[in-house]
């Protein structure tokens, strides 16, 4: 009798022990996970503001091109890829951090380098052809603007990438990986290095 008791009492203490673990790393998992979803956040609205400013420039272009019609064609196909990839960035940025498999990490990561690039094939027509349009004051905001937000996105992923690193050791780590799976935390994906990015730019006059 004393030994089923003694037993009982172990197993008992032992799922105590157990339930009060369970229930720590569920509210510190909990924690980490918002902080994650904090950063996705920033992430986005940097994201955002670049297919925000995209269309920006485009109406800036369109504005003060006091052109012939058949001289503005020049850059009318440039403004319509331009417009047409900040669309598809705003689509593709458009989801949860729990959202976020590796294959939407790199649609997103494409549809932002072609936000990026179709911005810059318009500025570099402009500047090439259209002397008076690239000294307009609102073009040069707006370019850097642009610029300046390819830095605020490369800071918004690092801090999203940080983020996630903590919440995966947490996750991975024994014996948290035991529970976390069972109480609906499981591995994040972070933000890859673009293809190329390990290659120095050309740069040419």
């Amino acid at each position: 009798m004393k030994k089923g008791l003694i037993v009982a009492l172990v197993l008992g203490a032992i799922i105590l022990i157990g339930g009060c673990q369970a229930c720590n790393l569920q509210k510190g998992l909990v924690q980490l996970d918002e902080e994650v979803n904090s950063k996705w956040g920033t992430v986005q609205t940097q994201y955002q503001r670049r297919a925000d400013l995209i269309p920006n420039l485009v109406e800036t272009v369109k504005g003060a091109a006091d052109f012939e019609k058949s001289t503005f064609t020049g850059i009318a196909e440039a403004r319509s890829g331009a417009l047409s990839a900040a669309s598809a960035l705003k689509n593709a940025t458009n989801v949860s951090a729990d959202q976020l498999t590796a294959e939407k990490m790199a649609e997103i990561q494409r549809a932002s380098a072609q936000a990026q690039g179709a911005a810059r094939m318009m500025i570099n027509v402009v500047m090439e052809n259209y002397p008076n349009l690239k000294a307009n004051q609102n073009f040069l905001d707006l370019q850097a603007q642009l610029e300046g937000t390819e830095n605020r996105i490369n800071t918004a992923r690092i801090g999203y990438n940080d983020a996630v690193k903590v919440y995966n050791v947490k996750v991975r780590t024994f014996p948290n990986n035991i529970f976390a799976g069972m109480l609906g935390f499981h591995k994040k994906e972070m933000f890859q290095a673009e293809a190329g990015a390990d290659k120095s730019p050309k740069v040419k006059f």
